[in-house]
């Protein structure tokens, strides 16, 4: 059986207010993480949303660890998939880099378990009462892994950085935020970004232009030392951290020893980390296969793993006798996007792709009986979750077609709809080599009188295809979603740097504006409300299904509960996982 695919969407997913959450790649979970389920507990949903339930299954027998496993009495090993070898936050281009990088630097606030903001370099935070104006207050002994202090100035010049004119990676955007002065700095009016006052040494304040509930978070993000990476910065000259990229220097739990490429990453415990030294000496994060993946975690190769929705993966991990298995619904959505610079995919053809596809027979076939059809730009578990109002769009090929029809689209002698000499054929591109969509879709969509050309390819292809607009249809998941905005971020605003579908509908730019201009949930609430009911009425993706997921680990590894639970702050439980000798 296969892993589940852990890709982020595209990387235009993780602009820095999207802030990545795994550590490593098990913990492809933590990307694909649940914020506030606990074990056995049913989320409650509205409309005719199925109520999922998670659960925990404890190891019946851990005397049975595999000898391999078993041995290790220092060591921990993870799984990873294709990371690129970018060991420094915001410079990355591969989303994998995000897990390894994760290990090794530490930021000022994550999330916990219910999405909330906790602290981890900073002990503390003031707001202003207009909602403007963030305090950190660090950690006495908050430090970087060569022993030196983590200051003030140190924040001060990760921001800096991140807002300096040659910075183009595009992890790393406050446009919803707007740090005052920024643009002056940008442009060269100011020498430095007024916004930003380093009080004392481990007191920084930081005013923004904007209203943003996730201000807090975006701004206190992952911490780079300035004596380290910033002795050769000169504005608008950023290629000398090219010549870092592999030697990383952070505050977070765990030091880089090796990197081998297409092999594993390996680390060392930092005895300077703020938390105390983590118990398990050495990480390692081993590049494991699709098709390795639950041989390698059977014969103890590996301690960890995330794991496809699928009954008889779940019966043999539980069959082993020696694993815990966490079974929970992941904090994200699986989408096909529309490219809506297509002239053709109008509203009506967007939303016969919905009625002409049976997306309950789609999520059954993908999921196994572990998904959910999704409705709504949010997933279960999250605070604004709601279909009220939400059309659900169940299958309908009649309206399908009388859609098409009215749309102009006639049905020629092979089937296939035309309109004004063009046939009505979409290109579908997927990476995924099981994506039903790609056999039963394509039966259904052709029923209707659409011809779907699906393409499977890469993770990297289908990205590329995707930032170039070379499709008409392309199937990607969320990352993470802690605050609803990060999944809707890209359709309130026309900038093709992030809005890379085209989406333009001034009323939903509106609402997304309206909802990340408040900072009480219980003021935006109804604004999501309102954004997914007219988000369902012009649709910019098609919906396909929110997913459970199984994290697996070896019951020796102690602490697993709170650390394999997919949430922001899994870097500092990281540090606090054991090994039952």
């Amino acid at each position: 059986m296969t892993k589940y695919n852990t890709h982020v969407a595209a990387l235009h997913a993780f602009k820095r207010s999207v802030k990545p959450l795994a550590v490593v790649a098990l913990m492809a979970t933590m990307l694909a993480g649940c914020g506030s389920a606990a074990a056995n507990k049913k989320e409650q949903s509205s409309g005719n949303v199925q109520a999922i339930s998670n659960e925990l299954v404890k190891a019946s027998d851990p005397s049975k660890s595999p000898a391999n496993a078993s041995k290790r009495t220092d060591t921990f090993i993870g799984t990873i998939k294709n990371p690129g070898g970018v060991f420094l936050p915001y410079f990355y281009r591969n989303a994998w880099d995000s897990n390894i990088n994760a290990p090794i630097f530490a930021s000022l606030v994550v999330y916990d378990k219910d999405s909330n903001p906790v602290g981890d370099l900073a002990k503390s935070w003031d707001v202003s009462k207009d909602n403007l104006t963030y305090t950190y207050h660090l950690r006495d002994n908050a430090k970087f892994s060569d022993g030196s202090p983590v200051t003030a100035d140190d924040v001060a010049f990760t921001l800096t950085l991140e807002n300096d004119p040659a910075y183009n990676f595009g992890l790393a955007d406050f446009t919803d935020i707007g740090i005052k002065g920024a643009e002056d700095y940008k442009s060269g009016k100011a020498d430095s970004i007024s916004g930003i006052k380093v009080i004392d040494s481990k007191t920084i304040s930081i005013t923004t232009e904007k209203v943003n509930p996730i201000a807090l978070t975006a701004l206190g993000s992952e911490v780079l030392p300035k004596a380290y990476y910033g002795k050769d910065y000169r504005r608008g000259q950023l290629d000398y951290l090219q010549q870092l990229y592999d030697k990383p220097l952070g505050a977070g739990p765990y030091v880089l020893d090796k990197y081998i490429p297409g092999q594993e990453v390996r680390y060392t415990a930092n005895a300077n980390y703020y938390g105390g030294k983590p118990k398990i000496e050495h990480l390692i994060l081993k590049v494991v296969t699709d098709d390795t993946a639950l041989q390698t975690y059977q014969n103890g190769d590996t301690d960890a793993d995330v794991f496809s929705p699928d009954p008889d993966v779940l019966s043999q991990l539980k069959d082993f006798g020696w694993s815990n298995v966490n079974i929970r619904t992941n904090s994200y959505f699986s989408y096909s996007m529309f490219n809506t610079k297509k002239p053709y995919l109008t509203k009506a053809v967007r939303e016969a792709l919905y009625y002409g596809l049976d997306r309950k027979q789609i999520v059954a076939a993908w999921y196994k009986g572990y998904g959910q059809v999704a409705n709504a730009y949010v997933p279960p578990t999250n605070w604004a979750y709601t279909t009220q109002g939400v059309n659900e769009y169940s299958y309908n090929p009649d309206k399908a077609n009388k859609l098409l029809d009215d749309a102009g689209w006639k049905k020629g002698s092979d089937g296939i709809r035309e309109k004004d000499g063009k046939k009505l054929t979409l290109t579908y591109v997927t990476k995924d080599q099981t994506d039903p969509i790609v056999s039963i879709g394509k039966d259904q969509y052709k029923k209707i009188g659409i011809d779907l050309q699906a393409e499977v390819t890469d993770q990297n292809t289908e990205t590329t295809r995707e930032r170039k607009g070379d499709y008409d249809l392309v199937t990607f998941r969320t990352p993470v979603i802690n605050d609803p905005n990060e999944a809707v971020k890209a359709f309130g605003t026309t900038d093709p740097a992030i809005n890379f579908s085209g989406y333009d509908n001034a009323k939903i730019r509106s609402l997304i504006k309206q909802g990340i201009s408040l900072s009480d949930r219980a003021q935006r609430k109804p604004v999501y409300q309102n954004l997914y009911q007219e988000l369902s009425n012009d649709p910019p993706y098609l919906l396909i299904g929110y997913v459970k997921g199984f994290n697996a680990w070896n019951a020796r590894i102690q602490g697993g509960e709170n650390f394999f639970r997919g949430t922001g702050d899994s870097a500092i439980q990281l540090a606090k996982l054991s090994i039952k000798k």
